[in-house]
């Protein structure tokens, strides 16, 4: 959208118009209506980028602030008299379409169904985190990290991952910055029940009660920072905590802990925890740079890509090599693929995190197809078997057909074929449920694999069809 307002604005102004008289030594003199057009031209290109990259919502200052704008030139545009002339009435109103064309490129955006969706995951998670965290610190007390609020903070992440953008850059960005705050949350939230420095004993150095109390200072801190990430501290700022933080790393290397290896190393942890805090602090710009949330020419995500077109081609043989009864066995590059995977540079960015998240998934999936494949072929079930283990062995059968119309499957949900895949692979969970293992204890370890596996290829045919982006 926003290339193509900026390529009718340069049709529009990258010429000028033939709009007044010649004056007596032969030069042209542009008329009034004209000269005031350009000079609105130029506060457009100077708005137009702005519009195009604004990711906020209408009851923000900076839209009121562009709409204000944009408003104020179409009036002035409306002002201008062309005085009857046709070129000039022209001229008027393409000027006229391109601040429309801007105002309603603002608006979209502010009020595009996903932008919505971005704003209401934020005020979700402030929810979550307000109610687990600033809270209790704030009433004295000390938050306490349970593991339930650790997953839902990683729901929401995920949730937001999924948010479709369409390609719109304000859009992305939104995205992009809720994302990175609340990526943020959660590192600070896990490494406190990572770290869990404990004081030591005042007695052990003079140095120590200070140590401790800056501990203090330091578990408020988090908690600050948290609401700070979240948009729930409305007094407090980034670069206040920053200050306050930077000042008590001088204060630890100023205390003289030398003779002393234990102290010295209670400090050092109480130091990596202010570094693991500050770190966070650089959130304010954040989003603003188009290689942080435009993510088609980025590095790692061509890396991603890379490895997907050849997990596809290697799935393509593997299936192709099934067809006719054979067994075309490539998990040695699948593992390398793997290790690729690993070691791609996700620079904190959870859409690439998810990116890299899915591909793996990808890959598993060729594998653990290999797997069952190759156990199904080599199985030698003795004369003595268990009907009921038997009959978990049927449905894994069973379950490797399903996947592999899975694992060729490229439609949408709405298809036919997807809503049957579906029905058959929870018919074959239903089977498993069926199975009495009769106190086997073989067969109870093979049906919970079995329904696994089944759940495993559900959750990997929901992936494919629910059209996620970058």
């Amino acid at each position: 959208m926003c290339a193509n307002v900026f390529g009718a604005l340069k049709s529009l102004f990258g010429k000028p118009f033939d709009g007044g008289k010649r004056m007596d030594h032969g030069s042209q003199q542009q008329h009034p209506a004209m000269i005031r057009l350009y000079e609105v031209q130029r506060e457009v290109q100077s708005l137009g980028p702005q519009v195009c990259t604004f990711s906020g919502l209408k009851n923000e200052r900076e839209y009121r602030r562009l709409e204000r704008e944009l408003t104020r030139l179409l009036l002035e545009v409306d002002q201008v008299d062309t005085e009857g002339r046709a070129d000039l009435q022209g001229a008027r109103k393409r000027a006229a379409q391109e601040v429309e064309g801007l105002l309603r490129y603002l608006e979209e955006n502010a009020t595009h169904p996903s932008r919505l969706a971005i704003e209401e995951l934020s005020r979700e998670a402030q929810r979550l985190v307000e109610q687990g965290v600033v809270e209790p610190q704030r009433a004295g007390g000390t938050a306490e990290i349970s593991d339930e609020l650790v997953d839902a903070v990683q729901e929401l992440i995920l949730r937001l991952t999924q948010v479709k953008t369409g390609g719109s850059v304000p859009l992305r960005k939104a995205r992009y910055r809720a994302l990175t705050r609340l990526c943020a949350v959660q590192d600070v939230i896990e490494g406190r029940t990572r770290q869990q420095t404990l004081p030591l004993s005042e007695d052990t150095h003079v140095a120590v009660q200070r140590i401790n109390q800056v501990m203090v200072q330091v578990s408020g801190a988090r908690s600050q920072l948290v609401a700070l990430l979240m948009g729930l501290s409305g007094r407090d700022s980034c670069a206040h905590l920053s200050r306050v933080l930077t000042e008590l790393l001088v204060e630890l290397d100023a205390l003289d802990v030398s003779g002393n290896a234990a102290v010295r190393n209670y400090r050092k942890q109480v130091v990596e925890e202010i570094n693991g805090l500050l770190k966070h602090l650089d959130l304010e710009g954040e989003g603003d740079d188009t290689r942080r949330y435009d993510l088609a020419q980025n590095d790692s995500i061509r890396q991603i890509e890379a490895v997907r077109g050849r997990v596809g081609q290697l799935r393509g043989e593997v299936l192709r090599h099934c067809g006719v009864g054979d067994l075309f066995r490539p998990k040695p590059e699948l593992q390398s693929l793997l290790t690729h995977l690993d070691q791609v540079d996700t620079a904190r960015n959870p859409c690439i995190r998810e990116a890299r998240r899915r591909a793996v998934l990808e890959v598993q999936a060729v594998i653990t197809f290999l797997d069952l494949r190759e156990a199904l072929i080599c199985r030698q079930p003795g004369s003595n078997e268990p009907p009921q283990h038997r009959a978990v062995w049927m449905v894994l059968g069973s379950l490797s057909d399903l996947q592999a119309q899975v694992l060729c499957f490229n439609g949408k949900r709405a298809d036919k074929s997807y809503i049957l895949l579906e029905e058959l692979l929870t018919k074959q969970l239903l089977a498993l449920d069926a199975v009495d293992p009769q106190g086997d204890e073989m067969t109870k370890v093979a049906r919970k694999q079995a329904v696994k596996f089944a759940q495993n290829i559900l959750s990997y045919l929901d992936m494919k069809t629910d059209e996620w982006e970058y």
